[in-house]
């Protein structure tokens, strides 16, 4: 198969879809892989490791999108991008459409066939290609989150961790998968006051026998958040309903309740944000106040530390993108239920059910498109 790897233009976003050990193993299987001219330039791989590896280095995104069969991203792709794709050509990335109904219709109408990442599931109930991101971004949640504190960033100037005689800051972190047990492990390790509000008795269980005294791990009531609000200098927002539109856990009104300067991480932005005042913000510009709350709501947390986020991606994603190009899309959707899964739009259908049940657009069964 022709595999492209275009270069990532998000905002600040540095990571790239394969890295040059990945083309390595896919030219190694009889692909070939075409990368953009600096795609690998923000995790410090250049285009000479990516000939050395097997990779035809071209100039622009224009003929990767005209000659790939399947393009291997990591975002979104932007509406230049989706201009460029074609009938029956794969996609394969994260898409988050849930609240983003332009890309959505861009895709539907492309006649592409997206697969995303982030709705891979496999045996135990998991998401493979959405937990190295999860891990990471739930870990820099705490290191933004902390920065926006001080008081030169608008915050209450409260240190994470405190010093003799003076309490630590208080972290609420709603949610305990994986943005929410990242997050805590951090928040704990800089010996802040944590606690993790979470409704599954199985992972409240768990995140209680890791973490002890360490952490206060209590199930989720709207009146307890309500509460724990009005004295959090951190919360984390770490909800996710796979495909989903995120849950507006913090209304408005809530936040007069909170104390003036604390901040606001919204890690589920990507899927709209669990906080009614969220909207997404880039690197460049990464806060905003409402009602005297701090928000951090970067669409692309892990973006900032590329080279560790574009690995941890793909050592789980390479795997299904061996399987694609062996098979064609239909041979390893049909073969891997958990793949099929990742299955958003299919030349000219959507085809996930919550993301049609969030934007009111009438979806396929996966099923049907691949036999």
């Amino acid at each position: 198969m022709l595999i492209g790897v275009p270069k990532e233009i998000k905002n600040h976003e540095y990571r790239v879809g394969l890295t040059p050990e990945s083309v390595a193993e896919l030219v190694q299987d009889g692909n070939q892989v075409l990368v953009e001219k600096n795609a690998g330039i923000g995790i410090g791989a250049d285009d000479d490791s990516y000939r050395q590896h097997g990779a035809e280095i071209v100039d622009t995104a224009k003929e990767i999108f005209d000659r790939a069969e399947m393009i291997v991203k990591v975002k979104e792709p932007q509406a230049v991008e989706r201009a460029m794709l074609r009938k029956g050509q794969i996609l394969y990335t994260y898409l988050h459409l849930a609240p983003d109904p332009e890309q959505t219709r861009d895709l539907i109408a492309s006649g592409a066939v997206g697969i995303a990442y982030e709705t891979v599931t496999s045996d135990d109930g998991d998401l493979p290609l959405l937990k190295p991101m999860s891990q990471v971004a739930g870990r820099l949640a705490i290191q933004v989150g902390a920065a926006a504190l001080q008081k030169n960033a608008g915050g209450r100037g409260v240190l994470l961790g405190g010093v003799p005689g003076v309490a630590p800051a208080k972290v609420l972190v709603i949610g305990g998968g994986d943005v929410g047990f990242n997050a805590a492990q951090m928040a704990v390790g800089m010996e802040a006051d944590v606690t993790i509000l979470e409704r599954s008795n199985a992972v409240m269980e768990r995140l209680s026998n890791y973490f002890g005294a360490k952490a206060k791990v209590i199930r989720s009531t709207p009146a307890l958040l309500a509460e724990l609000l009005k004295t959090a200098d951190m919360v984390v927002g770490a909800v996710l309903i796979p495909g989903a539109a995120a849950p507006k856990l913090i209304t408005r009104p809530m936040l007069k309740t909170m104390q003036r300067g604390s901040v606001l991480v919204d890690v589920a932005i990507d899927q709209g944000g669990c906080f009614e005042t969220s909207r997404a913000t880039t690197h460049d510009d990464p806060t905003y106040e409402v009602d005297g709350i701090i928000h951090y709501c970067v669409a692309n947390m892990p973006g900032a530390v590329a080279r560790t986020s574009t690995y941890a991606l793909n050592a789980a994603t390479l795997v299904h993108a061996k399987r694609i190009a062996r098979l064609g899309w239909k041979g390893a959707l049909s073969q891997d239920p958990h793949l099929l899964n990742g299955l958003n739009v299919c030349e000219g259908h959507l085809t996930y059910k919550a993301v049609g049940e969030a934007l009111g657009i009438e979806t396929r069964a996966s099923r049907e498109l691949v036999s």
